[in-house]
């Protein structure tokens, strides 16, 4: 029974984390005008988010491995609670700049903690789903962010928005950091390759598989990153819809993601326990980007918003069906190594999310269209097709405890 309350007590991690993360699109408009900042200015200010986040993953994980997921989460989810707040009080550009790049660090040992927690306290079999149901709580959590935002806003001022949203994590922190213990008193049976050896960090960029599946999370970042960054002021500007309206479009697609985490992570423990063990991380991340990629590709070429939020919907579904094979792979391999060697693939997976921010409104700017970004994102997709095929999984044969 604990361990299914420490996934869902990860699911509320995870939601909390999201709709922080994903609130500051919804605040677009009103934070702009009041500071003067233009598109570019924004996306400078996604990417710095991003950028922060990322280069932060790898020190995150290590220091969850190394002082345990209690602290470390606690400590994440404070740290990112007080900069959502700082995030109401910025005056300039450069101090939002500043917040939001200490708001992504202060957020990148959310997953890999999260990792670290699942590896102490899950066997391999369950990991799949266990993954698949605390990355959807992110995908809820970005899709209660838009209407969530457009309620608050129409109440209060975006500066009173954040200050609000900040009270959640520090409740979440301060329960995790009281009832969570680092390890059960009974150990979970650990798979053959954790129970021999697990990959130390410094040989991380040795491992081809770790090289092809840092260059696959990249492109599910950048795929899915429109979602939190600039799907909503797109759909408002390119189909002159409402703040309400957009924002309800936009809840499909993040919804449409957290059911591909819940199906893509029964999925894989469904094949674990199957004559397709070898295939079980590999087979839901191809399927899910050939979907990604074939609908990403159709976006800018739907005339009507449902259309459009349709091919969103879809492209995420593709993109977040390749999470909890990504994730539990790393897992696999990483074993008592298992934050470190997570925080390096989310590490580099979200610098697609920095490149995604900012590449979607210089491109736009260049070609007056959304076409080269959309084509773009489908081409990264097929790269990561090839990249799961020539990932070899660690032996996934039952060790002992």
């Amino acid at each position: 029974m604990a361990r299914y309350l420490i996934v869902v007590s990860l699911f509320l991690l995870s939601l909390i984390n999201y709709i922080d993360r994903a609130a500051i699109s919804s605040s677009k408009a009103p934070m702009s005008a009041e500071l003067s900042l233009s598109d570019q200015a924004m996306g400078a200010v996604f990417s710095a988010f991003a950028l922060g986040y990322a280069l932060a993953q790898i020190p995150a994980g290590w220091f969850a491995d190394r002082f345990g997921p209690r602290l470390a989460l606690t400590l994440v989810t404070m740290a990112w609670s007080v900069f959502t707040a700082l995030t109401g009080a910025v005056r300039s550009l450069g101090a939002l700049l500043a917040v939001r790049f200490l708001f992504g660090v202060a957020e990148a040992g959310a997953f890999p903690g999260a990792a670290r927690a699942v590896f102490n306290w899950l066997p391999a079999g369950e990991r799949g789903r266990a993954n698949g149901i605390l990355m959807s709580g992110s995908r809820i959590g970005g899709a209660v962010a838009f209407p969530l935002m457009a309620w608050l806003l129409g109440r209060w001022s975006w500066r009173s928005a954040f200050y609000l949203l900040a009270l959640p994590g520090v409740a979440w922190g301060a329960l995790w950091g009281i009832l969570f213990r680092n390890h059960p008193r009974k150990p979970p049976a650990r798979e053959a390759a954790s129970a021999r050896a697990a990959l130390r960090f410094r040989d991380v960029l040795r491992s081809r598989g770790m090289l092809l599946n840092m260059v696959q999370y990249f492109s599910g970042n950048f795929t899915f990153f429109i979602c939190l960054s600039w799907m909503l002021p797109y759909l408002q500007s390119r189909y002159e819809l409402s703040l309400a309206d957009a924002a309800a479009y936009s809840m499909i697609p993040l919804l449409a993601g957290g059911a591909a985490q819940w199906s893509s992570g029964f999925l894989v423990d469904l094949l674990y326990h199957s004559r397709l063990r070898a295939w079980s991380r590999r087979l839901p991340a191809m399927a899910g980007f050939l979907l990604a990629a074939g609908a990403i590709f159709l976006v800018s070429s739907m005339e009507s918003p449902a259309a459009a939020v349709a091919c969103f919907a879809v492209a995420t579904f593709g993109a977040d069906m390749t999470i909890s094979p990504s994730w539990v792979y790393c897992i696999d391999i990483g074993g008592r190594n298992s934050g470190a060697v997570s925080g390096s693939m989310n590490m580099i997976g979200n610098l697609g999310s920095f490149v995604s921010a900012s590449a979607f409104p210089f491109l736009y700017g260049l070609t007056g269209d959304a076409f080269a970004y959309f084509a773009i994102a489908a081409l990264l997709n097929m790269v990561s097709v090839f990249c799961w095929i020539a990932m070899r999984p660690p032996a996934l044969a039952p060790g002992p405890a």
